[in-house]
């Protein structure tokens, strides 16, 4: 049986980065929602993250669909969108970023920390991302969620029997979308797209 990386319908890995380091939509799209079925085995602790970056996800397919050529690159989505008065695809692809970002930091974390269990690793990856982000209502439900994360040796085991194997693709899959989060913050920083 393979496993969660080799059944993935993109990896990040694969998703193509030209010149400027913009980033294809549709290679990205499908990497994130390849990347949203991680959190199925992590159980309803990560419901509320998947259902917010698959909201973005669509929002960004919607943008995308639009006009493909114009919207070739998640960049010029949001120039284009930008240019037209309009905000939509540009917030869903904030959010999606932050919600990234969230993801491999936790991930990062656990990863480099064999002794650290999920729950530590995701709650100190919220404090670093989106905490910043969240009203004081919302911090307590992602609070709860991190506690009900499953123990490390189980979410390594539902990802493969080779956990060697597992590791070294999720090296390979994290550092990819680490490099695509990077670009993503400094195109909206430097574009003054996180303000909106």
């Amino acid at each position: 049986m393979p496993d969660f990386f080799e059944s993935m319908q993109r990896s990040y890995v694969d998703v193509p980065v030209g010149t400027n380091d913009y980033i294809e939509v549709l290679p990205f799209l499908q990497a994130t929602e390849s990347l949203t079925k991680l959190f199925d085995s992590m159980g309803t602790a990560f419901t509320p993250v998947k259902s917010d970056l698959l909201g973005n996800i669509t929002k960004l397919r919607t943008r995308y669909n639009e006009n493909p050529q114009k919207n070739h690159t998640l960049q010029e989505l949001v120039i284009t969108e930008r240019a037209e008065g309009k905000k939509t695809a540009t917030e869903g692809l904030l959010w999606l970023k932050r919600g990234l970002e969230f993801t491999s930091k936790g991930l990062r974390r656990n990863l480099d920390d064999k002794n650290e269990e999920l729950a530590v690793s995701f709650n100190k990856a919220y404090e670093q991302t989106l905490s910043k982000h969240h009203s004081f209502m919302v911090r307590p439900v992602f609070a709860l969620a991190m506690k009900a994360c499953p123990y490390r040796k189980d979410f390594y085991a539902r990802l493969g029997n080779d956990q060697e194997k597992v590791y070294a693709d999720m090296e390979k899959w994290l550092t990819a979308l680490e490099k695509l989060v990077v670009n993503l913050n400094t195109f909206y920083v430097q574009g003054g797209y996180e303000k909106l």
